[in-house]
């Protein structure tokens, strides 16, 4: 019988003897560290697109996370590979977004979802009239609940009928995102991913490095928000219980972070529905606000370009060490002859 069948049947074990939702998390890990330890294929070669310009858009916020505005073209800098480019479009963008609000569909979304799931309505009330949402679920595949719509009374109608059920099956976080990423490539304009989720991932480390590759030369930002907050309060079970829950929880952490980061995006880990309902209005005004910055790459090589974007001239509002830029991490140069 497979390691994951074993998973099962504790997680069932545990949830009846009411040991608390921080061991489903510590159990799930444990299946998701069964499954990296097998034997994997290399992972595809990335598909590489002609570049002609790069864009790039970014956020810039103070240290109290507000969205800083009104910077000027001089006021940033490219860097790519270490070597500065020119600046060839600017503008502070202040359009509709369109937000991809993907819900993991697992077991302690089951157990939290009144309390502390659904205050991600306070997500789409402080959207504008023309941001536009769709809403999906995911744990082993990632199923579409509602396509992009304006009408945030539909979205939140969409979000109350969600039916969530208690199974024992794989969350495969960075293979659902990869058929995600698929779905948002025939989506234009300014992409945004509000993922909600656990943290936890059983998907296989090639598909988890080829996504990370993915995100980091793709036009997708990822906001995710960890829902563990809530299960932290208190320490059950024994010393041994306790310590690979807390491990559990920094890897997923972690996971979410990576992911979050890879896109310029954020991570956020509220830890109680008020804590959630503000860090939804964050995220809603930082989809919308974002400044568009472009260059011509300065090469053409075909490889995997690193870049970096910096504040290097302060405004009134603050010193430049004190804004957090957040960008993408690099692009897939075109290739010569092509």
């Amino acid at each position: 019988m497979t390691s994951g069948w074993s998973s099962a049947r504790r997680l069932r074990f545990w949830l009846l003897l009411r040991v608390g939702l921080a061991g489903l998390l510590a159990i799930l890990l444990n299946a998701a560290q069964g499954a990296a330890q097998e034997p994997q294929k290399s992972p595809e070669q990335s598909i590489r697109i002609e570049v002609n310009r790069v864009n790039v858009g970014v956020i810039v916020t103070d240290g109290k996370g507000n969205f800083v505005e009104n910077l000027r073209r001089e006021q940033f800098q490219i860097l790519d590979g270490g070597s500065v480019q020119p600046i060839t479009d600017f503008s502070p963008v202040d359009a509709p977004a369109q937000v991809l609000l993907l819900l993991e569909a697992g077991p302690a979304v089951y157990l939290l979802q009144d309390s502390h799931l659904f205050v991600a309505n306070a997500l789409l009330q402080g959207l504008s009239a023309g941001d536009r949402v769709a809403i999906a679920v995911y744990n082993q595949a990632p199923t579409a609940v509602l396509d992009y719509t304006a009408d945030k009374a539909m979205a939140e109608a969409a979000l109350d009928q969600i039916q969530f059920n208690l199974g024992y099956g794989d969350l495969n976080l960075a293979k659902s995102l990869n058929t995600v990423l698929d779905w948002l490539d025939k989506v234009p304009g300014k992409k945004s991913i509000v993922l909600v989720s656990s943290g936890v991932d059983t998907s296989s480390p090639a598909v988890s490095q080829a996504l990370l590759s993915r995100l980091e030369t793709g036009d997708v930002r990822i906001l995710a928000v960890s829902m563990s907050g809530p299960l932290r309060n208190g320490k059950r079970g024994s010393k041994q219980q306790i310590q690979q829950t807390e491990e559990a929880f920094a890897q997923a952490d972690a996971w979410l972070k990576t992911l979050a980061e890879a896109t310029g995006g954020r991570a956020f880990f509220p830890e109680n529905a008020k804590a959630f309902q503000q860090t939804y209005q964050q995220i809603a005004s930082l989809v919308r606000h974002e400044y568009s910055l472009a260059f011509v790459p300065p090469v053409a090589d075909g490889a995997v370009h690193r870049i970096e974007v910096k504040v290097v001239d302060p405004t009134e509002q603050g010193s430049a060490s004190e804004y957090r830029v957040n960008h993408r991490r690099g692009y897939i140069a075109p290739k010569a002859g092509r």
